[in-house]
């Protein structure tokens, strides 16, 4: 499955590498929510930071009611990983 450049929220895959340090204890929606803000703070202009901001904050919304603790897992844990493709792909443009 192509990798899309927006925030989507799907799949089960475990991230080696991430983004920021503290990834590895993000394990509630609240706690996603902050670690993904400050992940858009290392993006380069501040039109790409708020682009991502309101992709975040409408995932968020969008899975709110999901109350599967496997589910939500698999949401964090992608969430993760997407937000750790962004930034290298930011970062590869520089």
């Amino acid at each position: 499955m192509p990798r899309s450049d927006a925030l989507c929220f799907l799949g089960t895959e475990v991230l080696r590498m991430a983004p920021l340090p503290g990834a590895e204890l993000v394990q509630r929606p609240l706690q996603l929510y902050r670690y993904l803000l400050r992940c858009c703070r290392q993006l380069p202009t501040k039109g790409i930071q708020e682009h991502y901001k309101h992709a975040v904050r409408q995932s968020f919304r969008v899975h709110s009611d999901e109350d599967n603790p496997e589910r939500i897992q698999q949401i964090i844990k992608r969430a993760i990983e997407d937000a750790d493709w962004i930034l290298n792909k930011y970062k590869k443009q520089n």
